[in-house]
């Protein structure tokens, strides 16, 4: 099998929320795969940019994070998101420094 026929055919990870609905308010709609993915490479992004990268979705089945020079890599799962963000970025990434904690407080 081919990687991308791989990544296709991946299940649901088990920090995907939306895969196990019993968890939300049953008086609400559910919340769906696409937009809680959305939502958190919303928030990565605001933590990833200031290390000069970018994360974006690739059809809700992994996600390509990039530099600004356009360096890309595939990253299946958030949970493998750091350890290919300093190779990307070339230096360390720690999303709970907290001078990188109160730069993000800081922001408007």
């Amino acid at each position: 099998m081919c990687a991308l026929c791989g990544m296709l055919a991946a299940e649901a990870h088990w920090s995907d929320p939306a895969a196990r609905p019993s968890v939300f308010d049953k008086r609400r709609a559910p919340p769906t795969r696409r937009r809680e993915r959305l939502e958190r490479v919303a928030i990565a992004n605001e933590v990833l940019a200031l290390y000069g990268l970018k994360l974006s979705d690739w059809q809700s089945h992994c996600f390509v994070l990039a530099n600004q020079t356009g360096q890309s890599e595939i990253v299946e799962h958030l949970i493998a998101l750091w350890p290919t963000a300093e190779l990307l970025a070339k230096r360390s990434c720690d999303p709970l420094d907290p001078a990188l904690l109160n730069r993000l407080e800081q922001k408007p």
